[in-house]
């Protein structure tokens, strides 16, 4: 009997659509970085510590309880069976916005430090949920052709695209940032609604059916069954692409967001955009989500190098590390000392727009590829520790800029 087909992309495209949602709450405090800096904590003397360690404090408060339950997922039973896991968890998500959108609509200027840690509290708990949710996603995609972990990667990406288009759109049609935050959080629970909703849709399709029938061992609650699962030969077999999954990750989170929006529009400059506000949205946080939304379509039809040397491109996007330094890298409160050698705006955005591709279509293949090392009884575990192993580069990178600043002083 041949194997039912996905008519009209129909599972392929709500895999992009949970691709969106597992990076939400990510994407969405990160760009707007403004809002939390400048508006909510940049006009009191009180909260001047909050406003200039706000990334690094979010990037923390956010990765750290990312990275332990993507781990945990993995090999505890956090929650129930994969789908009480998800749903679970877009609804503790969900539940955090409402909080976000109230903070957005009262003064806060009385209270910044109060203000802070309900923020930075916010992020954790959207955090823990979005680990779990964003491991299981991986781990139920496993199971599938490979182009379907590709549609959570592109979906992933998308996600920046489209938060840096809404945070561009927002602050353009309000001319209120409170109004321009409160429609722009509403936006990302909306969003989520939609993920909440179209998983539903996924047992009723008869794709997405067949090829669970492989999840079934995932599906045992019984103890002992469960700890004779092979981890450590699962690790070990798809070990190189779980290094090019981690590394691929570790370079761009590096550079991704705190060196890059940091490079500021040089006061000779003849560049296009004479905005400097405009000049980070459009260079940095655009250009980095689009360019890597694309490098993750390209794997679409285009999937080399294979497995066995993918590693080899992957090691050598490290060099964009110190190509970045030597761009025009101002950090707040900080004297640069190390000269600038790239001062052409054109060639930074050149060398941004590689980045962020290589970014996108070395971070797909990777993930693409980890499922197919194990036997398919073992897929969903393979996907899971790839979802875990992108989330600890992440965090690694986070951990490596904040020694970006003292490579130019």
């Amino acid at each position: 009997m041949e194997p039912p087909r996905d008519k009209w992309n129909f599972v392929l495209l709500i895999f992009v659509i949970h691709g969106i949602g597992t990076l939400m709450p990510w994407n969405m405090f990160i760009t707007a970085k403004d809002y939390f800096v400048n508006y909510k904590l940049g006009n009191s003397t009180n909260s001047q510590e909050y406003a200039e360690n706000f990334l690094q404090y979010h990037n923390f408060a956010a990765q750290i309880p990312n990275v332990v339950f993507n781990w945990l997922n993995i090999f505890v039973n956090l929650g129930g069976d994969l789908t009480t896991r998800i749903v679970f968890s877009i609804l503790l998500e969900l539940a955090l916005f409402i909080l976000t959108v109230i903070l957005a609509m009262v003064d806060s200027s009385n209270w910044p430090g109060g203000f802070f840690w309900t923020t930075m509290i916010t992020v954790v708990l959207l955090n823990m949920a979005g680990g779990i949710y964003q491991n299981t996603i991986y781990g139920m995609v496993a199971t599938h052709p490979v182009k379907y972990t590709g549609a959570v990667v592109l979906g992933s990406n998308i996600c920046g695209l489209f938060v840096s288009i809404l945070s561009i759109a927002s602050n353009s049609i309000f001319s209120s940032k409170r109004t321009a935050a409160i429609y722009y959080f509403i936006t990302a629970m909306v969003v989520l609604l939609a993920c909440f909703d179209t998983f539903f849709a996924l047992p009723l399709n008869k794709f997405y059916r067949y090829n669970q029938l492989s999840r079934k061992p995932e599906e045992e609650t019984d103890e002992k069954k469960e700890s004779v699962i092979p981890y450590w030969n699962i690790f070990k077999k798809s070990s190189l692409q779980l290094y090019n999954v981690f590394f691929t990750f570790f370079v761009t989170l590096s550079i991704f967001p705190s060196v890059h929006s940091d490079i500021k529009l040089s006061t000779s400059s003849n560049f296009i955009i004479q905005s400097p506000v405009l000049f980070t949205s459009v260079t940095c946080f655009l250009t980095f989500n689009l360019f890597a939304m694309l490098g993750s379509l390209t794997t679409s039809w285009m999937q080399w190098p294979g497995p066995k040397y993918l590693a080899i491109p992957v090691t050598l996007r490290i060099i964009f590390i110190p190509l970045f330094l030597y761009c025009n890298y101002h950090p707040l409160n900080t004297t640069r000392t190390l000269p600038v050698i790239i001062q052409n705006e054109w060639i930074y955005w050149f060398i941004a727009v590689l980045m962020s591709w290589s970014s996108g279509y070395l971070s797909s293949l990777a993930m693409m590829y980890a499922p197919q090392t194990v036997e398919p009884k073992y897929q969903v575990k393979a996907g899971m520790f790839a979802a875990a192993m992108l989330i600890t580069g992440i965090f690694g990178g986070i951990l490596f800029s904040f020694l970006n600043p003292q490579f130019i002083v």
